[in-house]
């Protein structure tokens, strides 16, 4: 894969220098379960069918203080889609969900910026799975174009776990798109991701491929998420993106919730904004109060909350440098 520097990637940097930090938006699945999402259908459709209900997810977390919204199109692919019997309609759909995040953010008084979503095939690449490469680069490029021609601002590759297909997103969008690229991995236990890849091995092939910024999203617990972001951090220049869950996944009787109130979620906004980290949301769990919660402190407009960090990270320190225990095998 060729190596190339996003030309475009200043639409961040421009940003960050301007405000110091952005904050990004949080989950998208469960505002619109909220809104209206049949159980076991595509949020993508909602795109669609459901246009003013996606909008207003995308413009509460605009009013929360967002200055990134992430498209509603994560499972955008051919492959997520033909789940739903929607592959034939990979455009339209994630041109549709560019332009709705796009309506929302031109609203907006002051610059918000779109990013566009793009989430795993669900796949597995050859020799683990029967997806090859090529398959896999020409399924991102579909969904790239459609994102681009619905105005988005840059192009948002998330929840990885492999390095191959990530450089298969990467050559997709880039085939499709001039846009600039980010991504970000799901780290889980012992601080690797489900396919093995470490905050250092992600920061530093992405930083070789020339992706405008990359981070941690989603992932097993925030301890373990800011070990990986610290990773990262210390081995590229670009900027560094934090998306976390909120807290720990919990079930109570048949609903799922998370653990992490919004005044978590800020504490943990502070300590990494403290680290370096400089494009700071939340990812499942996390509501527009919660974003609120992360706008308020990284603006100093809200105290910083007292409150426990969580279990500690399995691999490394946690990322304000403060010794954590780890926890041991058996």
């Amino acid at each position: 894969m060729t190596t190339r520097t996003d030309h475009r990637a200043t639409v961040l940097d421009e940003l960050i220098a301007e405000r110091g930090h952005l904050v990004i938006d949080g989950a998208m699945g469960t505002e619109l379960f909220s809104r209206g999402l049949p159980s076991g259908d595509a949020p993508e459709r909602m795109n669609l069918d459901m246009a003013d209900a996606v909008r207003a997810v995308h413009r509460a977390y605009v009013d929360a203080g967002s200055d990134i919204i992430l498209t509603n199109s994560f499972g955008g692919t051919k492959y997520r889609l033909a789940l739903h019997k929607l592959d034939d309609r990979v455009l339209e759909i994630n041109e549709a969900a560019a332009r709705n995040a796009r309506t929302v953010a031109d609203e907006a008084a002051r610059r918000v910026l779109v990013a566009g979503s793009m989430g795993p095939t669900g796949e597995l690449i050859v020799p683990l799975g029967d997806l090859t490469t090529a398959d896999a680069t020409d399924a991102f490029a579909v969904q790239a174009e459609g994102l681009t021609k619905g105005g988005a601002d840059l192009l948002w590759i998330e929840t990885m776990s492999s390095l191959e297909e990530i450089e298969a997103a990467i050559s997709g969008a880039r085939r499709s798109s001039d846009l600039p690229v980010t991504v970000t991995l799901s780290f889980d236990t012992a601080g690797r991701t489900m396919m093995g890849v470490t905050g250092t091995q992600a920061a530093q092939r992405l930083t070789e491929l020339g992706v405008a910024a990359i981070g941690a999203n989603c992932g097993n617990n925030l301890p373990e998420t800011e070990a990986a972001l610290a990773e990262i951090r210390a081995n590229t220049h670009v900027p560094v993106i934090s998306k976390a869950n909120a807290g720990i996944p919990e079930w109570h009787g048949a609903e799922l919730s998370y653990s992490g109130s919004p005044d978590i979620m800020g504490a943990h906004a502070h300590r990494v904004r403290s680290a370096g980290i400089q494009i700071i949301g939340g990812c499942c769990g996390n509501s527009p109060a919660h974003v609120a919660a992360i706008r308020g402190v990284l603006d100093g407009t809200l105290p910083v909350p007292d409150v426990e960090v969580g279990e500690a990270p399995t691999r490394v320190e946690a990322i304000d440098g403060a010794p954590r225990r780890r926890r041991r095998r058996g």
